[in-house]
């Protein structure tokens, strides 16, 4: 399991400012920004694993421990929606190219 509990920003507005300006983002929990296919970093306080997935929630790309203030990760083709996660959250489970995520 990525995450027990996801936010999910409902307006550009929301999905725009994400995580940004918060302090941390605690075990289990993440935001799932869709539709989306390019995320920043900026006024970012804390790392992240990032999952990018296609329209079927299959994983495109993973990004981990993408560091606070590290700019922006460019469009990723196919990409339909981001999971943004805790540093650390990807770590230990191979995720790959194609993987089916389930997300309740």
């Amino acid at each position: 399991m990525l995450a027990e509990e996801l936010e999910t920003p409902r307006t550009m507005f929301g999905r725009g400012v994400g995580l940004m300006f918060r302090k941390t983002l605690d075990p289990g929990r993440g935001m799932w920004l869709i539709p989306c296919s390019s995320i920043h970093m900026m006024f970012m306080n804390f790392p992240i694993d990032a999952v990018f997935l296609d329209s079927r929630e299959r994983v495109k790309k993973v990004y981990r421990k993408l560091p606070a203030w590290y700019g922006i990760v460019w469009w990723e083709i196919g990409a339909r929606s981001v999971l943004e996660l805790p540093p650390g959250s990807t770590s230990g489970i191979d995720l790959q190219r194609g993987d089916q995520i389930v997300i309740q």
